[in-house]
């Protein structure tokens, strides 16, 4: 056998590349729809109902997203219960940061939207000027996966920003501002679809509203009736939506090992 059949490259991900995030499916938009719907109802039972309070909410679950980040970029390749275990968490750490923003430090929910728009398109520009690329389908090294998690985690807090924006401040409600959302990211897929929009820009716009689409429904199940919601409570809507992304992650991880 020859000296380079036996070789072992020591960078796997040049030589043997393996993205390590999941492909665009059902299944993924349907797991990130319950994670943003969970993070608003279990930032909202942290702090409220715990009686935790925003700051040490915000602190406890920054550190636990610290420690799945890493256990996150540790992985050579996409592990389903990994992965969302991220996403999950950085939902309700996105909610926190932009509801400390808006309580705590009394900034407007319209500087908000501006401000992580902004830094969401730097974050974007840093990305292409590093990699020359910002294809989803191309995360196969720990620079590129720093730069998609600190996007994602932009897009859940201008998510979390624009929806209370347009259900609260402008006073619309929960139900027609899921609604609101609901079409706009209808609107986007028949673009995709029909009239050749970019795949790159669809999938990220539609990342950011399905943030508020899920929040707006999750606060409507949650919240009591005296403030616009059904009165379900966060615990059970949180447990429900934890459910549905385990059995669909569990669903996915045994797929992956059969193949």
């Amino acid at each position: 056998m020859s000296y380079q059949q036996t070789f072992i490259y020591p960078d796997e991900e040049l030589t043997n590349p393996v993205s390590r995030v999941p492909e665009v499916t059902p299944g993924f938009w349907l797991i990130k729809l319950m994670a943003v719907t969970m993070g608003e109802t279990a930032a909202d039972f942290l702090a409220v109902n715990l009686g935790l309070g925003l700051t040490a909410t915000t602190i406890l679950m920054t550190a636990i997203l610290a420690l799945v980040i890493r256990w996150q970029f540790a992985q050579r390749r996409y592990v389903p219960a990994v992965y969302w275990s991220a996403v999950v968490l950085i939902s309700i750490v996105g909610t926190l940061i932009t509801d400390n923003m808006t309580d705590n430090l009394g900034i407007p929910l319209i500087d908000s939207t501006i401000g992580f728009t902004i830094l969401l398109g730097a974050t974007f520009a840093a990305w292409f000027a590093s990699e020359r690329t910002l294809s989803i389908h191309e995360v196969y090294t720990a620079r590129r996966e720093g730069f998609y998690w600190l996007a994602i985690l932009f897009t859940f807090a201008l998510g979390t920003a624009v929806g209370d924006l347009i259900s609260e401040q402008f006073g619309i409600g929960y139900l027609a501002t899921g609604i609101l959302f609901g079409l706009i990211i209808a609107s986007l897929t028949v673009g995709y679809v029909t009239f050749n929009l970019g795949g790159l820009w669809a999938f990220w716009l539609c990342y950011i509203f399905t943030r508020p689409l899920g929040a707006s429904f999750g606060d409507l199940l949650s919240q009591p009736t005296d403030y616009g919601g059904l009165g379900f409570g966060t615990v059970p809507t949180s447990l429900g939506f934890l459910a549905v992304i385990a059995i669909t992650v569990a669903a996915m991880t045994v797929k992956r090992r059969r193949i």
